[in-house]
């Protein structure tokens, strides 16, 4: 798949998506964010993939919504409406693909690219990058889902702390908050990320996706209720998939599962 936009590719059982505007910080677009939805399409159908990267190119993650895209927008609440049901939207459909997302925080991710990664399951970022939510700085609230995502994922006195003041924080900082799972040098990020990698290449596509569904879910119910959220998802599990069955036998017989899409 060719686009404008974003860089996309597959290798070795990984997608990675590249927001690729680094003249504008990768400032999200509607061009942008309809490629990244057709992207997320593609591995959805993709049963060979077990992960999704999503980063940067240049020198920033992302610095949320493009300054063209809002032109106007303030005067126009039906113009604001629609990019903000837009963004919302894609986080959405990342957060039910159903693979594991892992954002790559390679440099500078505010306001709607903090939001994205909030919206991605697991991240990791250069110790020097900089992340932050922003907008109060300039007298605007988060409408990208910071709001609601931020306390759920830290807590919200912490999240609270970061969205009044509109502080940066660093790689390093961000890992300590629980915002992304570990920091590392910028020169040995690619390294950081490969030993997560390592370690889902040979899961089964379909336990983790039940997995990340169950998570999804579930953290918003009550705990019997999330309970029985869970007991219906292994039962779908096992129904429709064999990798469960494999899994076991595997384990019985002392060998290595074989899962289905490889």
């Amino acid at each position: 798949m060719s686009f404008s936009t974003i860089l996309f590719k597959k290798s070795d059982r990984i997608a990675y998506i590249t927001l690729n505007r680094p003249e504008a910080l990768n400032g999200l677009t509607f061009e942008m964010m309809d490629e990244m939805n057709q992207a997320l399409a593609d591995i959805r159908n993709d049963h060979g993939i077990k992960a999704l990267v999503i980063t940067g190119s240049g020198r920033a993650f992302s610095v949320g919504a493009d300054i063209n895209l809002l032109t106007g927008a303030f005067d126009n609440p039906g113009k604001m409406r629609h990019f903000l049901e837009t963004i919302n939207q894609l986080f959405f459909n990342i957060e039910a693909l159903p693979v594991p997302v892992i954002a790559v925080v390679n440099g500078l991710a505010r306001a709607g690219g903090f939001e994205l990664v909030l919206s991605c399951d697991l991240a990791i970022a250069a110790d020097d990058a900089k992340i932050g939510d922003n907008h109060t700085n300039f007298g605007v609230m988060p409408g990208g889902g910071g709001t609601q995502r931020a306390p759920r994922k830290i807590g919200s006195q912490r999240a609270l702390e970061l969205i009044y003041t509109a502080r940066w924080l660093t790689g390093k900082e961000a890992a300590d908050y629980g915002i992304v799972l570990r920091s590392a040098p910028a020169d040995t990020l690619d390294e950081s990320l490969e030993e997560l990698l390592a370690d889902l290449r040979e899961k089964s596509r379909d336990c983790l996706g039940f997995v990340k569904r169950a998570v999804v879910q579930g953290e918003h119910l009550s705990l019997s209720d999330a309970i029985d959220l869970e007991i219906e998802y292994f039962l779908e599990y096992l129904t429709t998939s064999p990798d469960m069955k494999e899994g076991f036998m595997a384990y019985k017989e002392k060998r290595k599962p074989v899962f289905a899409g490889g």
